[in-house]
């Protein structure tokens, strides 16, 4: 029996975790949302990494400033508010 399928699933899972949406089902709302989540998880990835001391905290907030110019974009680009 194998059991590589399931623990890279659960690796997945572990590593990028994703919530439920329970918001208005419009595709535009669901593209973001998985958009935010992953902002969400860089973020902290690069503030873990700060923390550290393996990112200096100008880094830190570069890195930081362009995700989130990147999520401003994807929301203008999809219409959203």
């Amino acid at each position: 029996m194998n059991h590589k399928p399931d623990f890279l699933s659960e690796l997945c899972d572990f590593l990028y975790p994703r919530s439920s949406y329970y918001g208005q089902l419009k595709p535009e709302y669901l593209v973001f949302n998985a958009n935010l989540q992953e902002f969400s998880q860089r973020v902290s990835y690069i503030c873990n990494l700060q923390t550290s001391g393996k990112l200096s905290p100008e880094e830190a907030y570069k890195e930081i400033h362009i995700l989130w110019k990147q999520l401003k974009h994807t929301k203008k680009s999809l219409g959203i508010g």
